[in-house]
C-alpha cells in the first residue's frame, strides 16, 4: 500500500479539498512522475516536495497553479498565480465559436479579456487560416498570454478592452469572443476558497455583474463586419440581461446556449447585414 498517498488523500479530505482523491493523484504523479496506484511510496526528496504541495492545496490553492499547466480542449496551456483557471464550462464558448466561422475564409477574430488565451488559441488551433489578437490587460496575466501564444499564431496585444474599440478599424472584425469578469458583488462575497485566490479583476463584473457586458455590446459591433458574431461567456443567471443588452444596442439574432451542466452559459449576437 501506498502510505504516502493515502495520508495525502486523508489530508485534502480534512482540508475540505473537493474531488480531494484526483488532486492527491495529480500531485502525487506531477512530484514523483509516477502513478500513486502503481508505486510503493516517494523518495525522501519526493516526499519532501509532495509535503510542500500537500500544504499549499490544503490551504485551498488551486490545483492548477500547483501543476503549473491545465488542460483546455485537446491542447495544455500555462497557468499560474495571476491568471484565471481556464474552465471545461469556457469550452462550450469556443466551440460555438469555431461552428461560426466554419464557412469564412481567414476570418479575423478578437479575444478580448483572453487571460490565458484559451478561446483565442482554440479557434485558432481547429482555424488554422483564422487571423486572431488575444487581448488582455492584466501584467500579471500577460507573462502567462505570451508563454501560451507563442508558435500558435496569435497575436498577443496588452491593453485595456474599456477603451481597445478606439483602435480597431471598423467592420474588419469576422467575431469577437470574449469571458469578461461576470460575477456580482454579492458572488465576489461568497467566492468558493480556490476561486478567492484568482485573480479578482478576472472575475468582479460590477454590482450586478454586468459591467463589462455594457461595454462590449455597447462599443464593439462597429469593428464587426456586417454579419459578424460577438460570442460572450456568461454567469448562469445572466442570459435575459445580457440578451438585452443585446437588443437595447441593436444587436439582432440573440441566443443563449447551454454548458455540458445544462446552465446557461453563451450568449451570441449577431450585427445585422444591413445597418437601418
Amino acid at each position: 500500500m501506498n502510505t504516502a498517498y493515502q495520508n495525502l488523500c486523508a489530508r485534502l479530505m480534512m482540508a475540505g479539498v473537493p474531488d480531494a482523491r484526483f488532486d492527491a493523484a495529480q500531485l502525487y504523479q506531477f512530484a514523483t512522475g509516477r502513478d500513486p496506484r502503481l508505486d510503493d511510496g516517494p523518495t525522501p526528496a519526493e516526499a519532501s516536495r509532495l509535503a510542500v504541495l500537500a500544504e499549499r492545496r490544503a490551504a485551498r490553492e488551486p490545483l492548477q497553479y500547483l501543476l503549473g499547466e491545465w488542460d483546455f480542449m485537446d491542447f495544455t496551456l500555462k497557468v499560474g498565480r495571476g491568471v484565471l483557471c481556464p474552465r471545461a464550462d469556457s469550452e462550450v464558448v469556443c466551440e460555438t465559436a469555431i461552428e461560426l466561422l466554419q464557412e469564412v475564409p481567414t476570418p479575423t477574430v478578437y479575444d478580448l479579456c483572453a487571460g490565458t488565451g484559451c478561446l483565442g488559441i482554440g479557434i485558432a488551433k481547429h482555424l488554422p487560416e483564422a487571423k486572431v489578437t488575444c487581448v488582455e490587460k492584466s501584467a500579471d496575466a500577460w507573462p502567462y498570454l505570451t508563454a501560451n501564444v507563442s508558435g500558435t499564431g496569435v497575436q498577443a496585444v496588452q491593453n485595456d478592452i474599456l477603451t481597445y474599440y478606439k483602435t480597431l478599424p471598423a467592420g474588419e472584425a469576422d467575431l469577437i469572443i470574449s469571458n469578461p469578469p461576470y460575477l456580482t458583488a454579492q458572488e465576489m462575497a461568497s467566492l468558493m476558497p480556490e476561486t478567492a485566490k484568482e485573480p479578482a479583476v478576472a472575475l468582479d463584473g460590477g454590482a450586478d455583474g454586468l459591467d463589462f457586458y455594457r461595454v462590449l455590446t455597447a462599443n464593439y459591433r462597429d469593428a464587426l463586419r456586417p454579419g459578424g458574431w460577438l460570442v460572450l461567456e456568461i454567469g448562469y443567471a445572466q442570459a435575459e440581461d445580457v440578451l438585452a443588452l443585446g437588443a437595447a444596442h441593436h444587436w439582432v439574432n440573440g441566443s443563449c446556449r447551454k454548458d455540458c451542466g445544462g446552465n446557461d452559459r453563451v450568449i451570441l449576437l449577431q450585427k445585422p447585414e444591413k445597418i437601418s
